[in-house]
């Protein structure tokens, strides 16, 4: 059974690298690591969290408890993905 957090994990790298490569080489953890938690859903470490936390701070606390506050800068992946997708677009009004 997928944990909850190896499932958020998989959805920040999907949107913020090209890889399961590059995301660990960013958060400085071995592939494998990364492999073993998204592929069985083990519960990443706390270690493991706060360098997610430390590279991508804006989905720190979706992360941790599954809520956004976009005032506040805080979202979570599709938020994000939402967001691209309307720069892309030419639809974002910033």
């Amino acid at each position: 059974m997928s944990s909850d957090l190896a499932q958020k994990i998989r959805e920040i790298r999907e949107v913020e690298t090209s890889g399961r490569g590059e995301f660990s080489q960013l958060i400085g953890i071995a592939k494998k690591t990364l492999e073993g938690i998204e592929q069985t859903g083990r519960v990443p470490k706390g270690d493991l969290l706060e360098a997610v936390c430390k590279q991508w701070p804006k989905y720190t606390l979706w992360l941790m408890t599954g809520m956004t506050d976009e005032a506040c800068g805080q979202v979570s992946p599709e938020i994000e993905r939402a967001r691209r997708t309307l720069k892309k677009t030419g639809t974002d009004t910033d």
